[in-house]
This record gives structure tokens, C-alpha cells and sequence, in this order.
């Protein structure tokens, strides 16, 4: 019988607060025994192992992250649009670092076709339909950005801007300025 209290939800939950607070590295089903004082063997009915809470948290933090994004584009278009979704980024992984190191955890085909990952995508696609871009320049841009986006807020978060000036908001206001400019302009193959 299950430990009264826990549930499949909850130790996801606790995994994400786990992959804020220590890494999402260290995230193992041991670990999160030891957060809940039990035994590992209690969590086996609710996690399979250390790969599977990984994909859990994973599938939140699309969730959530999609959820963010859906909210602060929600009436946007073209630059506007693109910035508020870049700033959902940002400011999601300043805020839960290892759940957006979580985000780029590898899901099996069938689970990422099945989770949120595919709204992160259908609203970058809207993003781009008001550059006018067609396939496939619209996968090169989707990847584009994903790049770009998830590249520098890895880079500030390692500290790679920390030690020269100007300041990051300034230069993460130029890349999208930038973006826009490429966008608008996009090369004819």
C-alpha cells in the first residue's frame, strides 16, 4: 500500500523543487526518498525510476513553461510576440533553473509528440506567420529562435556575461531587435 500523502503529482512537484534547489542532475528517486523520510521502495508505486520522475518533471515544466507563454503572447503579434515569448524563457529559467534544465530533457518520440512540447512549437509557427514565412523556412526559424533563445539565457545563467558591460538586458533587447530584423528579412533560399 502507498504512503497516505503521497501521490504521483506530489513527487513530481517535489522532484521540480528538487531540480531548483540541488540541479536537475541530481535528481533521483533516492534523493527524493530521502526528502520525504521514506524508504525508496515506497515510491515504486508511483515512479518507476530515476528516468521516469525525469520525464515527469519534464512534462511539467513544458507544461507550465507553455502555460507562461500562452498567457503573455495572448494578444501579441509579430515583435511583440516574439519578445514576450523570449522573456517567458528568460525569466522562467531565472526563476526554476533545473525545471528548464528539465525542458531540455529527451523525451521518447511518443511522449514528446503527446506533451506540451508541441504547443511550444504551434506558437512559435503563429510568431512566424506574421513574417510571412512558409516551410520550410519556418523550421529554420523555429530552430532559430530555440537556438538563440535557449543559448543565451544558458550562457547568462553560466555567467558567460557577467564580467562586461553592457548589460544583459541591454544586449537581450538587441537580439530581439535583431531577430525581428532577421525575420522580416529572411533569406531567399
Amino acid at each position: 500500500m502507498a504512503r497516505v500523502g503521497l501521490t504521483t503529482e506530489r513527487l513530481t512537484r517535489a522532484g521540480a523543487e528538487l531540480a531548483d534547489e540541488a540541479g536537475f542532475d541530481q535528481v533521483t528517486v533516492s534523493a527524493l526518498a530521502r526528502r520525504f523520510d521514506v524508504k525508496v521502495q515506497s515510491l515504486y508505486s508511483h515512479v518507476k525510476s530515476s528516468q521516469d520522475l525525469k520525464t515527469k518533471i519534464a512534462l511539467l515544466a513544458l507544461e507550465e513553461l507553455a502555460d507562461r507563454a500562452a498567457d503573455a503572447m495572448a494578444g501579441r503579434a509579430d515583435k511583440d510576440a516574439l519578445t514576450a515569448l523570449a522573456n517567458v524563457y528568460r525569466d522562467y529559467a531565472r526563476e526554476h533553473p533545473g525545471r528548464y534544465a528539465a525542458t531540455q530533457f529527451r523525451l521518447d518520440p511518443e511522449t514528446a509528440a503527446a506533451s506540451a512540447g508541441g504547443r511550444h512549437a504551434q506558437m512559435t509557427r503563429a510568431i512566424l506567420r506574421g513574417y510571412d514565412l512558409t516551410e520550410p523556412d519556418q523550421t529554420h526559424a523555429v530552430r532559430l529562435l530555440g537556438s538563440v533563445f535557449h543559448g543565451y539565457v544558458s550562457l547568462e545563467m553560466g555567467g558567460g556575461f557577467s564580467h562586461s558591460a553592457p548589460d544583459t538586458q541591454e544586449t537581450w533587447s538587441r537580439v530581439m531587435d535583431a531577430l525581428d530584423a532577421l525575420l522580416r528579412n529572411w533569406p531567399a533560399s
